[in-house]
């Protein structure tokens, strides 16, 4: 078996996978933050890291792997909205989580093993302020309590940024509370119309960073496998989870590994609100089926940027058309019971080299096409079903997938009738036949495509 690999990004370099426990391996994942819509952009880490859950499920067993995602469900883009809306927060936050978590869903996503809440974990988050006060790391000061960045010597590893640096590169609040620009919210006060909680230092409620080291702290421990998210959470959010958990746990590590995906972009530009070119996956699923936009966001290896199109989303949308074709012609064949070949493990185990796998799976798709026994057939479908699961791809029903199940029985025996004989045709390099039998196939309003894995077709509409 081969040994699975990720880039660590603290460490700057690839490292063999090795869990605390392997009878208990731990991934935690910054979810969304639940006020509105999740855009295109960020469902690339939701499937960047529900391929690494089905990759260690693989390896270790599915009981065996802990993947927990939250959800931030008090933040000031929350707390705006509500004020925009005349909207309750907690209406706000469970739509839309609900919306995230089906939109996700649709582009096969499954849910995390643990979902928790920032709200459900208050108490937490003041103790581990309070002992961050008591162990000299943090202070209060005018209701706020703040961490000290300069108490803490590992400050800025992470993203390898310098302290002056970090505090030019970031809208850092210049508040003459603090004792140095850098520091940053553990708790702030709450004003009378927003939600707020008792605590020591009066009635307030939690910074953003405070609440993924509590929430890890109580579901995973102390020091976890496996911390993912986008790169742009390097700094500030996962430079200062790093700084107060390792405080608040006596030195120890927060994570062994640090795992982040590329940005997705629009052309040459980061998708943004601000630039206006947010495409919604609650409107993308709309117009393509979510497998062919999972399929996009796993065409560049993870880690390096991926461009967004309408030529991506067209292609990918052949390229599982050639899958299911293949699984479509053997749909008679009762697949064997066999793992994904070790060709394709060693690709997707290096890091999640994605864009190889995929290649891989089209060279499994190729062997099971031109099968000629029906033991070859069982395997090279077996195989095919295999990797396409730990991607997340190909395990629909292939009839459904070329809106073949509303169409008449005579109809479809006919068309495949009519396929056959082009194929036949075109083979004999009897262009004339093959020609005229594609003016009937659109006289009946039938889409050919032709690939190297034969011939699929679809009504159109």
């Amino acid at each position: 078996m081969t040994a699975l690999t990720l880039y660590d990004t603290l460490s700057r370099r690839k490292r063999p996978f090795e869990p605390i426990d392997p009878e208990r391996v731990t991934l935690y994942v910054c979810g969304p933050t639940v006020y509105n819509y999740a855009h295109i952009g960020n469902a690339r880490p939701a499937v960047v890291f529900d391929v690494l859950a089905r990759a260690l499920r693989h390896i270790y067993g599915a009981d065996k792997v802990i993947y927990a995602r939250n959800i931030t469900d008090v933040d000031d883009k929350i707390i705006a909205s509500s004020r925009e809306t005349g909207e309750p927060i907690e209406a706000i936050t469970t739509r839309y989580a609900e919306i995230y978590r089906q939109d996700m869903g649709s582009v096969g996503v499954a849910m995390p093993d643990i979902e928790p809440h920032a709200t459900q974990h208050i108490p937490q988050m003041v103790a581990m302020a309070a002992k961050l006060i008591e162990d000299g790391f943090a202070y209060e000061a005018e209701g706020h309590v703040l961490f000290s960045v300069n108490s803490f010597d590992g400050y800025g590893k992470l993203s390898r940024r310098s302290l002056d640096d970090m505090i030019a590169g970031a809208r850092v609040e210049v508040a003459p509370y603090k004792k140095d620009p850098a520091d940053f919210v553990l708790w702030k006060p709450a004003a009378d119309d927003e939600p707020g909680w008792e605590s020591p230092w009066g009635r307030g409620r939690p910074g953003w960073h405070l609440e993924c080291s509590a929430m890890t702290a109580e579901h995973l421990g102390e020091t976890f496998d496996i911390h993912g998210g986008g790169v742009d959470l390097v700094f500030p959010h996962h430079e200062n989870e790093i700084a107060q958990s390792v405080c608040a746990h006596g030195g120890k590590a927060m994570a062994n590994y640090w795992i982040h995906n590329g940005f997705l972009t629009m052309g040459t530009d980061k998708m943004s609100k601000s630039l206006g070119n947010v495409q919604l996956v609650h409107d993308l699923v709309k117009e393509h089926p979510g497998e062919v936009l999972r399929y996009a966001l796993l065409t560049a290896h993870y880690r390096a940027p991926l461009t967004w199109t309408s030529d991506l989303l067209a292609k990918t949308r052949r390229s599982l058309d050639r899958i299911y074709g293949v699984l479509r012609r053997l749909a008679d064949v009762e697949a064997a019971d066999v793992t994904a070949p070790q060709e394709f493990l060693d690709q997707l185990f290096d890091d999640l080299n994605t864009p190889k796998a995929l290649s891989v799976l089209f060279q499994i798709a190729s062997r099971a096409n031109k099968a000629e026994t029906e033991e070859e057939r069982a395997r090279a479908k077996g195989e095919l079903l295999a990797a396409g699961a730990l991607l997340g791809l190909g395990q629909g029903d292939p009839d459904a997938w070329f809106g073949l199940t509303d169409i008449d029985p005579a109809e479809r025996e006919q068309i495949d009738g009519l396929i056959a004989a082009r194929n036949q045709a075109r083979a004999d390099k009897d262009w004339a036949r093959a020609d005229a039998v594609r003016d009937e196939l659109n006289a009946l309003n039938v889409q050919v495509d032709d690939g190297p894995e034969g011939s699929t077709w679809r009504k159109q509409e």
